[in-house]
């Protein structure tokens, strides 16, 4: 280690380490020692273990010298490169420095105001959910609520919001949200499609639908041969559905029923796009027949950011309810009783379906649906009819005073959205953005549209009125003022007190959101409150580590969080200018550039917005791919046993025919029945699909062998990046010679996982997928080619205000610390695994005895010996404050366990002791110290209320049951409900929050 003795590095604690004690290990990377260098390094804020003592005992543990000696020993030699990546600052920014590059770049945002509309719109985020939501580590590190006993509190604000779509559409039953308005739109499509079992092929898409909603369903009709339609056709035998937009793209409002009607008669389904917003005032959809109902409730207060992430709503007919895409809460009772909210109709989910799912949808976006569902929880019905019927009222002066002044207003009914024609659309869009900082909506040459919002003030209206009043050919010379908009506005009897009327025809009859929830919470001190209540109820990575295997809960820190709140960041509308969002350009370019480098690939494309979605995209551009290469009869996709079951799932979307692999008894891969598989389908051949490290948890050796057999038999590869949090630095996708990879950068890249959403799944593909990568209907992108595949998601890069999160980890870490993050994933894996080899079996290991960054813990076996299975040692887990890892998968009957880089050895050490503490709990029960039903894992968790209340006629104690280990006394999070009934809750299914008792009726 020559010209490094004098290289120090502070830990986390304070003491210096010496580089050149650890010399041969990798341990070691800093900048140069400097008295004036910044003090705010990342790094050893992130790795939660950078410390000399904790890493030396871990090595120790192990038996090995160094990290670089284990990782030989894990990471096999044909596979291991560690090729130094190009990533600057390779020592990475100081979070300061992080702070000060984000603003640079910020800044070349223009913030301009944007009334463009299309589905994306200026809203007001309430600063207690801003703050207490959006910005609240329970709220935003907290995972999908699979474990309802540490999750009622977001399931109760899921529940509201599921309650606040139903009501507003007029519909049975709405899921918990989806991923955005387009994809929600070609969900939509395929239920419909699904309904008559593929019999029927043709789907009409109304012109009322927004542009980049029609591309997303052609994208998706296009691998099952469905043709999509602009007019109705004059034979509606093969009709199998259609959907418009209510209120439509250009912003009139129709009676949909005369289709809706039509469509029916056929046989088919009816599906509308709609408005949270505008059905407060508007007659729902269900009132002409709709059978299906979507939309996005962005403007329920979640920021524009240039184009997500956002909540899409998904409503449907009670008879749809088993067909639904995507998550549902509902309500079942527990152990006692007592009413308690649960994941419903999980069955019903793709990784359990596969190759069969109509869908394959994996997550939602339940922070933005929550986020949501506070600010109609905030507003109330009467604070939401007040806005819509202000951005009436603006949009219906505005009409008014454009007619004045002779233009031509194309839609005669209206919410919040004006079309004109004028002679130059250009000519009024560069007219408005250069005189008065105003985007408008290019409609096409001639018309423009303008979409109000809750953010227009008198002030913006008369600049809107003033942008055509100085373009008017009939008064060219007028001159629009706050006292003459008040004018018109009193000549159209629009007062504070009496907004603009609706349209008898389109006028909403009755209450809206007539539940308690929606009625209690309007000032800032209850609604602090009532979201304060929700989130201690729930299990987040601020209370203790979520060891999720295949889910990488690691640390989302808060330098990385900080700039979504901000306005040149946040303000943004998908579709403005390319000049007015350099800065986005510049960021997402650099992360473009850093995930392929870190990949090995050439390319990347940030659109897709989920990692099924990245699945997805992966898979159509190899079809793309095929087709312009003489393969298009290429449609088979192999696919090992082992895969996450939105692998099947995308390939059946993607349209290709699965073909499953086996794996061998050590969980690896079986390369003869690969060899067979390909051999037997070599003229059908399309592509694989495979995880590495494997689901298994185990770097297969032979991985480079099976990408050479698909290769040879004229098939790509896709590797599913859901464990690339073990491959960074080590080895790369590319390196291997796969030809495309997603990411999740909710798991590797530091996305929170949001309570279920939102999160990133780009994908990255060598030069000669490149030209397929997806493209968008409204906003050129960089490098569109002929050749691009529609879109897969409704916003150009996806959801784009969330990129800033993974571009900061990558920067603060720089290419040398995001390797470093990979070693201590690996060790912290290891270390874990070797303190509880002597408790639990450990299923898979390679031929060193060693895992991944993630290991299976077997538990099968006690379910003969004491009748335990890995469901109570997940709810007994609750009791010492943990969540569960991963339950039976990849494995039937055993947990799955990733601690990540971030966890401290103290925290390691935490969970091993609940492991190990239950171990003896379970062997109590085997030597018949403890009875088989009645014991404390078979009734846990233990509420408080289950511990306080009622005689303990229990054979074990209420502090064995509460505190089983000693640091409980002190810390701990209780779980608010007891076991919950799930059958109950299938059985009895219940999704909307409790209307209000009815009103006894008063006779005269």
């Amino acid at each position: 280690m020559s010209g490094m003795q004098s290289l120090r590095i502070i830990g986390p604690k304070g003491f210096r380490i010496s580089a050149q004690k650890l010399a041969g290990s990798s341990l070691i990377w800093s900048r140069k020692s400097s008295i004036f260098a910044p003090t705010d390094t990342y790094a050893r804020r992130h790795i939660g273990s950078l410390d000399e003592n904790d890493t030396e005992h871990m090595l120790n543990t192990l038996g090995y010298a160094s990290i670089d000696a284990l990782v030989a020993a894990v990471v096999p030699k044909k596979i291991l490169t560690r090729r130094p990546l190009r990533v600057k600052p390779a020592e990475g920014f100081t979070e300061s420095e992080l702070t000060k590059r984000l603003k640079e770049i910020a800044a070349k945002n223009a913030v301009l105001r944007s009334y463009i509309g299309t589905g994306y719109y200026g809203t007001i985020v309430p600063p207690v959910i801003q703050r207490n939501i959006l910005e609240c580590p329970e709220w935003y590190t907290s995972y999908t609520p699979y474990q309802p006993e540490i999750s009622q509190g977001r399931l109760e604000s899921l529940l509201n919001y599921q309650s606040l779509v139903t009501d507003l559409t007029g519909m049975s039953i709405a899921n918990a949200s989806l991923l955005d308005e387009g994809s929600a739109a070609a969900e939509a499509m395929l239920l419909s499609f699904h309904s008559t079992r593929g019999k029927k092929k043709t789907y009409y898409v109304d012109p009322s639908v927004h542009p980049q909603t029609l591309a997303c369903i052609e994208s998706r009709a296009s691998v099952f041969g469905i043709n999509i339609v602009g007019e109705l056709p004059e034979n509606d035998k093969d009709l199998f559905g259609a959907v418009a937009q209510y209120p439509a793209t250009d912003g009139s409002v129709n009676d949909w029923s005369a289709l809706s009607g039509r469509v029916h008669a056929a046989g088919g389904l009816f599906a509308v796009a709609s408005d949270l917003l505008a059905l407060t005032v508007l007659k729902p959809p269900s009132e002409f027949e709709a059978d299906i109902v979507f939309g996005s409730s962005q403007r329920f207060g979640v920021p524009m950011g240039y184009g997500g992430p956002h909540a899409a709503f998904f409503a449907a007919s009670d008879s749809h309810k088993r067909k639904l895409p995507g998550r549902l809460v509902g309500l079942s009772k527990d152990r006692l009783g007592d009413d308690a909210y649960r994941l419903a109709l999980q069955t019903r989910e793709q990784h359990i379906r596969r190759e069969k799912a109509t869908s394959n949808i994996c997550t939602a976006q339940a922070l933005l649906a929550n986020m949501a569902a506070m600010y109609a929880v905030y507003h109330g019905p009467k604070g939401l009819e007040a806005i819509a019927n202000r951005v009436y009222s603006i949009a219906t002066v505005f009409a008014f005073e454009l007619q004045k002044l002779g233009f031509n207003v194309v839609n005669q009914t209206w919410f919040d959205t004006i079309t004109i024609r004028t002679l130059d659309a250009d000519k009024v869009l560069a007219h408005a953005v250069a005189q008065y900082g105003i985007n408008l909506r290019k409609v096409n040459e001639t018309d423009v549209s303008v979409s109000m919002d809750e953010t227009i003030t008198k002030e913006d209206l008369v600049d809107l009125i003033s942008v055509f009043s100085t373009l008017s050919n009939e008064s060219p010379a007028a001159v629009i003022t706050q006292d003459s908009v008040d004018e018109l506005a009193n000549k159209l009897g629009i007062s504070s007190i009496s907004a603009a009327p609706i349209p008898s025809q389109f006028k909403r009859g009755g209450k809206i959101l007539n539940y308690k929830v929606f009625n209690n919470y309007h000032t800032e001190t209850e609604m602090l409150r009532y979201i304060h209540y929700l989130q201690s109820k729930d299990l987040s990575l601020a209370n203790s580590m979520i060891p999720l295997g295949s889910c990488t809960m690691k640390l989302n820190a808060t330098t990385q969080m900080a700039p979504l709140s901000w306005p040149e960041f946040g303000s943004l509308h998908p579709f403005v200018p390319r000049d007015q969002a350099n800065g986005y350009t510049e960021l997402i370019s650099e992360l473009e550039a850093d995930l392929a480098d870190i990949t090995g690939l050439d390319a990347t494309s940030l659109q897709p917005n989920s990692g099924a979605q990245g699945e997805y995209t992966g898979l159509r551009v190899i079809r793309a791919y095929l087709d312009a290469t003489g393969g298009s009869h290429r449609n088979v996709c192999l696919i090992p046993v082992s895969a996450h079951g939105t692998n099947p799932a995308s390939a059946a979307m993607a349209g290709m025919k699965v073909v499953a692999i086996k794996c061998t008894a050590q969980g690896e891969l079986d390369i003869a029945d690969l060899q067979a598989k390909a051999e037997k389908h070599k003229d059908e051949l399309a592509a694989i699909m495979m995880t590495y490290p494997s689901t298994f948890g185990v770097f297969e050796p032979r991985v480079r062998d099976a990408i050479d057999i698909v290769h040879n038999y004229g098939g790509q590869v896709y590797m599913d990046g859901a464990n690339m949090n073990a491959q960074i630095g080590l080895c790369s996708p590319g390196d291997m010679g796969v030809d495309v990879c997603h990411l999740n950068l909710h798991k590797t890249f530091c996305i929170p996982h949001g309570g279920g959403g939102p999160g990133m799944g780009p994908i990255c593909v060598k030069s000669h997928l490149e030209p397929f990568l997806p493209g968008h209907p409204v906003v050129t992108m960089a490098g569109d080619k002929s050749a691009a595949i529609q879109p897969v998601s409704a916003a150009p890069w996806g959801s784009a205000s969330i990129l800033t999160i993974s571009w900061a980890y990558i920067k603060l870490m720089g290419g040398k610390g995001i390797t470093k993050s990979t070693e201590y994933a690996l060790l912290n894996a290891n270390y874990m695994a070797e303190r509880l080899k002597n408790h639990y079996p450990i299923l898979y290991t390679n031929s060193q005895g060693r895992c991944a960054h993630e290991f299976i813990v077997d538990v099968r076996g006690m379910k003969e010996t004491a009748d335990i299975e890995p469901i109570d040692v997940a709810k007994r887990l609750q009791d010492y404050g943990f969540h569960a890892p991963t339950m039976s998968w990849p494995v039937a009957g055993t947990l799955m366990i990733e601690p990540t880089e971030s966890e401290s050895l103290a925290e390691l050490d935490r969970f091993c002791d609940a492991l190990i503490s239950i171990r003896k709990e379970i062997r109590q029960i085997e030597d018949g110290e403890q009875p088989r039903e009645n014991n404390v894992l078979k009734n846990s968790p233990h509420s408080l209320k289950d511990l306080l209340t009622g005689e303990w006629d229990r054979p074990y104690s209420r502090e064995q049951a509460a505190f089983p280990l000693p640091h409980l006394k002190e810390r701990k999070l209780w779980p608010t409900v007891t076991r919950l009934d799930d059958a109950y809750g299938d059985l009895n299914l219940f999704c909307t929050c409790e209307p209000p008792a009815l009103e006894p009726e008063i006779h005269s």
